[in-house]
């Protein structure tokens, strides 16, 4: 199996999982969306790509040092990435 698909598998088993969890705190969803809008003003209008979705919804969880990581490997700023994380979870 190739890594690429891997990933995808594993992405795809995270977003399922997680999206389980907020359709059923549909408040902490509301979360996500602030840690989504913060990094989408730092593209200054430009659509959050999939892997900033994935390490907003890492951060509902709590596990704030890998939504950071997630949201700087997808090239946001370490500020924005901090901040962003810190909504998450609220």
């Amino acid at each position: 199996m190739h890594m690429s698909t891997r990933i995808a598998g594993v992405l795809t088993g995270l977003a399922l999982a997680l999206g389980g969890a907020a359709f059923a705190a549909p408040a902490a969803h509301a979360d996500v969306t602030a840690c989504i809008n913060q990094v989408e003003r730092e593209l200054q209008g430009g659509e959050a790509p999939d892997s900033v979705r994935m390490a907003c919804y890492v951060g509902l969880t709590g596990d704030h040092a890998q939504c950071v990581s997630g949201l700087t490997a997808a090239a946001v700023t370490n500020g924005t990435a901090e901040s962003a994380c810190k909504v998450a979870p609220q």
